[in-house]
């Protein structure tokens, strides 16, 4: 083979001869190191196989011969006589981006002979040589890893599935391909045959975060062919990669309980409706979404497929307050389509998740006593007013109100509607200094609206209430009833002036007076006026605005509630 180089200077040159003379022979090859790597890993011997450039030239400085001209390294053994005796000491040594201007004397290049019409008879060659490359048949994939999570659960393995980046350069340090520009991983199974032999066995045991370089001779890369374009023949390849996820298509959701309350009085089971926070990310910790980030939490029925398979898996079984990582594998989440964002194809999702309530649509309230009077007979019922404390809050220990702070109690009528339907439950057969803690599943609460700014939306709701007075109610459906046996006379009773009608006012001074001096009572909890008013009404029966005899007769005989 011809070799060149260019730029000779004598003056510069030192003697390098195999046998270890201390003062150059005319017999020797002399070389200088032009330029030398800050790090070399590796220096030729004898038996390597090397790819380098060269510029080949006689000692006037014409050029006979330049691999560059070819546009292609020169490929060759080391030491097994492939080369002029003289390029096979000259190589030996050197390192991979090491230059070299080398003389070779005519006995150790092409001698008496010369080569052709090129090389001339006992013709002294200067070579300016770059090495670019170098391997052994014995070389096998090299590791080394530079970067090390501190946490690593797992390890890659034959057939997991695998998505990472990487710089792919010769070992010279030129690039050839990188997944970093693409802005995309490569996603593949490790270990069946999907890659070259190399990248196959240099990713095994490589955690997630974990960086490493593998180095790997041609045998194992692209061989003898290169791969046509960008990478040669007979290439060393140097691969950068960082590790961003590994799942195998055999995986479960993983579940890591990371917080669990001292008290879980019931799990979660199918068919639930559960309103939890969420933190999302891929598992090399990239964020993709976040509950907090919206300041309210994701409400779903678990078990039911409303939610990827993965979550509906991993919300069975948690406790209200607790707190649970859940890592998912791609067939469980988004598949290898991903959700074209954030979330990459194949990719494992990790989702710190913090239970905040669940409820099933056919619970009902939790009544739970915590206090009972030694005496407590009389018990409140429907149509009773009640005054009532409480404390609300969410099953989180969300504070929502208290009457306490309002220094007053609260007061209702049972059975009127006027406050849930869950607190008329727990109000029930309450006694006057009882007091209860209620658990109110919100379809007999606020439903699934919530209270704006207060109560969220589906939230189960916890009162801690207090019975501080009690008025007995009427009989259900009445608005006033009679103390004593009712007048046989009650129309002209009403008519003060004695004008054979009776007017509202008139029909109103006499009820007050009648409650006044305890012969009647109208419904507690309402407005005595309104009350009044619309028995007026019920008695005005062609709606003129006065009573007569006759409308009071006939009112009389029918059934009512809330009439005379």
């Amino acid at each position: 083979a011809l070799c060149a180089v260019r730029g000779w200077d004598r003056d510069r040159l030192y003697p390098h001869h195999v046998s270890g003379y201390n003062s150059p022979s005319p017999d020797d090859i002399v070389f200088e190191k032009t330029f030398v790597p800050e790090q070399c890993v590796r220096a030729v011997k004898v038996g390597d196989y090397v790819r380098y450039h060269y510029n080949g030239m006689f000692p006037d400085g014409k050029k006979f011969d330049s691999s560059y001209d070819r546009s292609s390294t020169y490929n060759v053994y080391v030491g097994k006589k492939q080369l002029i005796e003289g390029m096979d000491r000259a190589l030996v040594g050197m390192c991979v981006n090491e230059r070299r201007l080398v003389k070779i004397p005519p006995q150790l290049a092409y001698g008496k002979e010369g080569y052709g019409d090129v090389i001339p008879s006992d013709a002294i060659l200067h070579f300016d040589v770059l090495l670019l490359d170098v391997w052994n048949p014995d070389d096998g994939v090299q590791m080394k890893t530079y970067y090390t999570p501190e946490n690593c659960s797992r390890k890659v393995e034959v057939s997991d599935y695998v998505r990472y980046h990487y710089n792919g350069t010769l070992l010279d340090g030129t690039l050839f391909d990188s997944s970093h520009t693409r802005m995309r991983t490569y996603d593949t199974y490790v270990g069946i045959g999907w890659l070259i032999a190399g990248m196959d066995q240099g990713l095994l045991g490589m955690c997630v975060g974990e960086k490493r370089i593998i180095t790997m001779p041609p045998s194992l890369g692209y061989g003898s062919n290169g791969d046509g374009s960008d990478i040669p023949q007979q290439a060393s390849l140097v691969f950068d990669v960082v590790l961003l996820d590994l799942h195998n298509p055999k995986d479960g959701v993983s579940i890591i309980n990371q917080d669990i309350p001292q008290h879980c009085h019931r799990k979660s089971v199918a068919g639930d409706f559960i309103r939890y926070h969420y933190n999302g990310s891929l598992l090399d910790g990239t964020f993709f979404d976040s509950s907090y980030s919206r300041n309210r939490t994701y409400d779903t029925y678990v078990g039911k497929g409303y939610v990827i398979g993965g979550m509906d898996e991993g919300l069975i079984g948690v406790c209200i307050g607790e707190k649970r990582r859940i890592i998912i594998p791609p067939h469980l989440g988004y598949g290898e389509e991903g959700t074209g964002t954030k979330i990459p194809g194949s990719a494992v999702l990790v989702f710190d998740i913090h239970i905040i309530d669940f409820h099933n649509p056919s619970d009902t309230v939790v009544i739970t006593t915590n206090y009972k009077p030694e005496v407590c007979e009389t018990l409140a019922k429907k149509g009773d007013f009640v005054k009532y404390h409480y404390n609300a809050s969410l099953m989180d220990g969300s504070f929502i109100d208290s009457t306490y702070n309002y220094g007053k109690t609260y007061n209702i009528v049972l059975g009127a509607n006027q406050v849930v339907p869950g607190m008329e439950e727990g109000l029930k057969e309450m006694c006057v200094g009882e007091r209860r803690h209620l658990v109110i599943p919100p379809h007999l609460g606020y439903g699934e609206r919530g209270v704006d700014g207060e109560v969220p939306a589906s939230a189960v709701l916890i009162f801690d209430i207090e019975m501080i007075e009690m008025e007995a109610g009427l009989p259900d459906g009445y608005m006033f009833i009679w103390n004593e046996d009712v007048s046989a006379d009650l129309f002209t009773e009403m008519d003060a002036d004695k004008d054979l009608q009776v007017l509202a006012s008139e029909f109103s001074d006499y009820i007050l007076r009648q409650v006044n001096e305890g012969k009647g009572r109208l419904a507690p909890g309402f407005d005595a006026y309104r009350i009044i008013e619309n028995m007026f009404s019920n008695q005005d029966r062609n709606g003129d605005g006065k009573i007569t005899e006759d409308e009071f007769k006939l009112k009389a005989d029918e059934t009512t509630h809330d009439e005379l």
